[in-house]
C-alpha cells in the first residue's frame, strides 16, 4: 500500500541496571513476539560478573548501537524496521540513542525511570524531544521512578506518536504480569 509504513520486522531487547538478558519478562516478550525475530542483549558490564554496577552512558549507548547494526545483518532487517527497548535503564538507553539519531522503527520502554525514586525533581527526560518514532511505555501504577501522571506530562513533549499501558497495583518491577506485558507489546507493535 503507497504511503504506509513498513512493519516492525524484528525487536531488540535490553535489560534494567540489575537485570540481564535472560530476566524472565524479557523471555515472556520474545516468546509473545514469535515468529518475528527477538534479540535479548547483556549489556557489556553484566558480562563481566553479577555484582557489576552499570557502565556509563556513552558505553552503554555504544553497546546498542553495536548490537543493533549486528542484529539487522543477521535477520536481514533494514535498521529503520528494527524495535528497540528495554526495561528501565535499558529501554532509557534505547530512547537516548534514538533521539541521537540510531534509525528505529518504534520503541517499546517498559518501566522507564523517569527519576530516582524519591526525586521527581531529578528528571531523566532531555532527550525526549528529539523522539519522533511511535513509544509504547508500561508502567506500574506504584512506580517510584514515575507515577504515570508524571510519565504522561513528561512524555508530552515527544513528537512521535506515544502509547501509555498502565498496570494497576503494580511497582517498578512489574512483578507477576510478564505475560500481560508481553502481549500488550505484542499487540501494539502488530498494530504500526
Amino acid at each position: 500500500m503507497a504511503g504506509r509504513a513498513r512493519p516492525v520486522g524484528a525487536l531488540l531487547l535490553t535489560h534494567g541496571a540489575g537485570g540481564n538478558k535472560d530476566q524472565p519478562a524479557l523471555v515472556a516478550i520474545e516468546d509473545a513476539l514469535a515468529p518475528m525475530p527477538v534479540r535479548r542483549m547483556n549489556f557489556p558490564y553484566r558480562d563481566l560478573g553479577p555484582k557489576r554496577p552499570p557502565d556509563r552512558a556513552p558505553k552503554l549507548l555504544a553497546s546498542i548501537q553495536e548490537q543493533a547494526a549486528e542484529f539487522c545483518a543477521e535477520v536481514h532487517v533494514r535498521p529503520p524496521r528494527l524495535a528497540l527497548g528495554g526495561r528501565s535503564m535499558g529501554g532509557r538507553m534505547c530512547s537516548m540513542a534514538v533521539a541521537d539519531g540510531l534509525p528505529a522503527a518504534a520503541l517499546v520502554l517498559i518501566a522507564y525511570p523517569l527519576h530516582p525514586p524519591g526525586k521527581p525533581e531529578k528528571l531523566r527526560i532531555e532527550h525526549l524531544p528529539e523522539i519522533t518514532v511511535p513509544c509504547l511505555f508500561v508502567s506500574g501504577t506504584r512506580d517510584p521512578f514515575g507515577t504515570p501522571e508524571e510519565l504522561r506530562e513528561a512524555t508530552s513533549v515527544i513528537p512521535g506518536p506515544v502509547t501509555h499501558h498502565t498496570v494497576e497495583g503494580k511497582g517498578h518491577d512489574l512483578k507477576g504480569v510478564d505475560t500481560d506485558v508481553a502481549h500488550v507489546i505484542r499487540n501494539w507493535l502488530r498494530a504500526l
